[in-house]
Parts: structure tokens; C-alpha cells; sequence
């Protein structure tokens, strides 16, 4: 078996530009964490089920697992590491830890950046449609309480004045 050929890509990730060669059968997913060593993208179920490889792709929750990297070439993608913000947490990243959001912490990234894409969509979205936007996104641990009280409080404003805007 031959060995397939590598393609150029460019990406920037987390506002950093980046250009790789890689194998065109590699995922988003695969990129971020073996070539970029971003591992705050989970691996879950390969297909499209879990929604923990979730990041955004040109403000788009989009799951990495099952996008091949061609397909992101040119584009912009935000991981849970490029959310901090001049040394500090994100609204949303500080949210879900004093919301005890956080437990075995494996669906966090994923969640996190599904809320962004929400919120920054719709900053008065209902607490149905951010349940809505959240469908593809599982928790094992939460039963999502305590996921949608640290998003519903920074739809609410609660996080703008200590960490910035959303």
C-alpha cells in the first residue's frame, strides 16, 4: 500500500495562522490534537454522536470528528484554548465552574463552545433554544442542570462586568 499523499492547508486557530501538510483523510479532529497538540478537543465516538470534538469553525459549532481537514482549509477555529481572554476565563468558562458545571469535565470543551456559537447567534436565545442548540452535545455526568444555569446566567449578563464581554 502506498502511502497517501499530503495536501497544504492553512487554518488559523485560536487567531494564530498555521500552515501543515498533512494526509487529506485526517480529521479536524486529528489535526487539532496530534499536529496543533490542542487536546482541549475530546475524542468521543467518531461519529458525530457525542458532540465532545465540537469547535468552532468560522463561528459555527461544527463536530471535528467527522470534518476532513480539506474542508477546513481557509478557515478560522476557535478551541476551548483560544477562548481566555487577555490572561483571563472566558464568561462562559468561568460560568460553568462556579455553576459546578464541571464534573468529569470530558463534554466541558465541547459544551462550552456550542454555547458561544448560541449566544453569539443569539445573545436573548430561550432557555429552549439553547436546550435546542445543545441537542448534539451529550453529558454523562450533569444531567445539564447546572450546564444551562451557567449558560442562562450568561445570557443574563451576569459574567460582563468581571470577564468581558461575551
Amino acid at each position: 500500500m502506498s502511502e497517501i499523499e499530503k495536501i497544504r492547508v492553512e487554518l488559523t486557530v485560536n487567531g494564530k495562522h498555521h500552515v501543515l501538510y498533512v494526509s487529506p483523510c485526517k480529521t479536524l479532529l486529528e489535526v487539532l490534537r496530534e499536529d496543533l497538540n490542542l487536546i482541549g478537543t475530546k475524542r468521543g465516538c467518531d461519529d458525530s454522536n457525542c458532540g465532545v470534538c465540537t469547535v468552532l469553525v468560522n463561528g459555527q459549532a461544527i463536530k471535528s470528528c467527522t470534518m476532513l481537514i480539506p474542508l477546513a482549509n481557509g478557515c478560522d477555529i476557535t478551541t476551548i484554548e483560544g477562548l481566555e481572554r487577555e490572561g483571563g476565563l472566558h464568561p462562559l468558562q468561568q460560568a460553568f465552574i462556579d455553576r459546578f458545571a464541571v464534573q468529569c469535565g470530558y463534554c466541558t470543551p465541547a459544551m462550552i463552545l456550542t454555547a458561544k456559537a448560541i449566544l453569539d447567534e443569539n445573545p436573548n436565545a430561550s432557555e429552549e433554544e439553547i436546550r435546542d442548540g445543545l441537542h448534539g452535545n451529550l453529558c454523562r455526568c450533569t444531567g445539564y442542570t447546572k450546564i444551562m444555569e451557567a449558560i442562562l446566567d450568561v445570557r443574563d449578563g451576569k459574567y460582563k462586568e468581571s470577564c468581558g464581554e461575551v
